[in-house]
């Protein structure tokens, strides 16, 4: 018998081998996950990344070089730049050279961002409650596990 993941992906033979078939689970899962979370973002004005940037800045509080933020981001975004340049037309940031490192950009987060980030923060847990509300916490933690054993096995 074909399994969900074959019959959703209308997949007419038998996957490769289980691991092929729970990377392509997982990039599917991923992907439903984060365009309900991108859409929800939209409604905010903001993408995933532009979101991403802003949540470490709050998270630290603090100025932070460009590319310090790129290392923290969940997805990887090789156009920090890009991202950066967009929040500053938003004007939802600061951004300033280095005096002692001119290659080095420093990015603070505004009020403005604050107070966008407090109306999303709601929105954004009930959005997460309710994608894994059939999911026990127990699975959720074993889940946790398995995909960090997983990234720390990749930067090997």
């Amino acid at each position: 018998m074909a399994s969900i993941l074959q019959q959703e992906l209308k997949k007419r033979g038998p996957f490769a081998s289980v691991e092929q078939e729970a990377i392509l689970s997982v990039l599917r899962t991923g992907e439903l996950l984060e365009n309900r979370v991108a859409r929800l973002l939209r409604e905010f004005g903001l993408t995933s990344s532009q979101y991403n940037v802003l949540r470490i800045l709050r998270g630290e509080g603090k100025p932070m070089p460009c590319l310090e933020v790129a290392e923290r981001m969940i997805q990887v975004a090789p156009a920090i730049t890009r991202v950066v340049e967009q929040l500053l037309k938003l004007d939802l940031i600061d951004k300033w050279q280095c005096q002692d490192d001119r290659r080095v950009f420093y990015i603070e987060i505004k009020p403005a961002a604050q107070h966008l980030l407090k109306k999303i923060d709601q929105p954004l847990l009930d959005l997460h409650s309710a994608q894994l509300n059939n999911v026990s916490a127990r699975d959720l933690k074993t889940l946790i596990r398995i995909l960090e054993s997983i990234r720390q096995q990749s930067k090997d």
